[in-house]
């Protein structure tokens, strides 16, 4: 039996359905979050969104408060007064149990369905898994659910599953491949918003001043690689050092980028980015993290900013 087939089985016996993304959401994982709330609603399933995130990043946050009588998010804390006996979780564009929202809610669910686009590792949860990470985004995976169980959306939610497309490959310059644009494409005749798709986007002027902070740090190692650090007085959250990451492969002959800053929620991060030549999920493993070919981080608690970038450093002229 195809794994589609399966996973819609699976839904239409259950009593009630939880999803939930990583912590620290971002427009792949709660895209992902509201397209599994289409499929769940095409067959009459009650579903709840677990967001236990205290503040969301700009975009997700548009979101959560444009549609939030729209449907049902709620703290993990909820769950054991909605939880029935044949409940089932679906977590989506994460599949380690470390980061998704709360992790000790696993112990609650017989059947969890692990939707997911990043390399698998020993954190990997143990449940029926759709795990792919030469695929671009959750919201990729779950937009071709979408299509084949035949699940009529509404506008708004193909722009947000759209945009969780738009920002996981960059705009369509990474992992975008013939599936992904079709999948844009499908979207798009859902009725999906290009500008509202760069509306999600957008992002505070203040937050890109600071960014650029870190990128004036910026060493080439090895002559491809871009290791950005932060001062240590500063504090990002985890999406602001990606959002670093990123700009710094806009730059010629750079085929990884990788930048260290403290962050918010305490210890240190690690973002990386590579246009696929380099495997940055590999190279954070060794520091403890993990990710996929294009898309990788890390948050260490044990080591200061200076020790991270040492041994950074170490595993990158190791590599070469």
């Amino acid at each position: 039996m195809k794994i589609e087939k399966r996973i819609k089985r699976i839904i239409k016996k259950s009593d009630n359905i939880f999803v939930t993304g990583h912590k620290n959401l971002d427009l792949d994982a709660i895209g992902a979050c509201i397209g599994i709330y289409a499929i769940a609603k095409k067959y009459k399933k009650e579903c709840y969104i677990i967001n236990d995130d205290t503040e969301n990043e700009l975009g997700v946050t548009k979101i959560i408060d444009e549609t939030s009588t729209d449907y049902n998010f709620i703290k993990s804390e909820k769950i054991p007064n909605l939880y029935k006996k044949h409940s089932i979780l679906i977590v989506v564009d994460t599949n380690k149990a470390n980061l998704i929202q709360n992790d000790k809610i696993l112990h609650y669910f017989n059947n969890i369905i692990v939707i997911d686009h990043h390399q698998e590792t020993e954190q990997t949860i143990n449940g029926i898994n759709v795990i792919n990470d030469n695929i671009s985004s959750a919201c990729e995976m779950v937009t071709f659910l979408i299509r084949e169980y035949g699940v009529e959306i509404t506008e708004e939610e193909a722009t947000i599953l759209l945009s969780g497309i738009v920002l996981d490959t960059s705009n369509f310059t990474k992992k975008a491949s013939a599936d992904t644009f079709y999948e844009a494409y499908s979207l798009v005749a859902y009725g999906a918003n290009p500008k509202k798709v760069q509306y999600y986007l957008k992002e505070e002027l203040k937050d890109y001043i600071i960014r650029n902070k870190v990128i004036v740090n910026t060493e080439i190692i090895n002559d491809n690689l871009a290791l950005a650090v932060a001062e240590n007085s500063d504090l990002y959250k985890k999406e602001e050092l990606a959002k670093i990451a990123n700009t710094l492969m806009n730059f010629n002959d750079i085929d990884a980028s990788f930048v260290i800053g403290k962050r918010q929620d305490g210890g240190v991060g690690i973002s990386a980015r590579s246009e696929g030549n380099i495997n940055v999920g590999i190279i954070t493993e060794k520091l403890g993290g993990g990710g996929d070919i294009c898309n990788a981080a890390c948050h260490i608690t044990d080591m200061s900013l200076s020790e991270t970038e040492s041994e950074l450093k170490k595993v990158l002229n190791e590599e070469e």
